[in-house]
C-alpha cells in the first residue's frame, strides 16, 4: 500500500484529525511495475487535483483506493502510454467525483436521531 499525507505537515497545521490515501494496484491487474507506478501516481494526481479545486477535501480518516480489475493489455501500446493514462485519469476522475457528490449528499443529510 502507498501512503499519500493529503495535509500540511504536522508543524505548519493545527490540531485536527488527519486524511491519508492509501493505493492498492495488485499485480495481477497490472503486472508490469511502470503500469503500477502510472496507476498510483494518476490516483494520488486525480484526489489532489479534486481537493485543490475546492470540490471537496477528505474527511480525516483512511481512504483506500483499489484497482479491482486490469485494463486491457491489447488497446494499450505499452505498459505507460498516453492512452493507458488517459483511460486511468478518465476513470478516476469519474471515481473521484461520484465520491466527492456522496460525501456532499452525506454532510448535507439531517442527522438521524435515535
Amino acid at each position: 500500500m502507498d501512503d499519500l499525507f493529503l495535509t500540511r505537515p504536522r508543524e505548519a497545521q493545527p490540531a485536527r484529525p488527519e486524511a491519508w490515501l492509501g493505493t492498492v494496484v495488485p499485480k495481477r491487474h497490472a503486472r508490469r511495475a511502470v503500469t503500477r507506478t502510472l496507476l498510483k501516481r494518476q490516483i494520488r494526481a486525480s484526489v489532489q487535483q479534486s481537493a485543490s479545486q475546492g470540490l471537496s477535501t477528505l474527511r480525516p480518516g483512511l481512504w483506500v483506493v483499489r484497482l479491482r480489475a486490469g485494463f486491457d493489455r491489447g488497446a494499450f501500446p505499452s505498459a505507460s502510454s498516453d492512452a493507458l493514462r488517459n483511460a486511468a485519469r478518465e476513470e478516476l476522475d469519474a471515481v473521484v467525483g461520484q465520491a466527492v457528490r456522496k460525501l456532499a449528499v452525506v454532510a448535507l443529510a439531517p442527522a438521524r436521531r435515535s
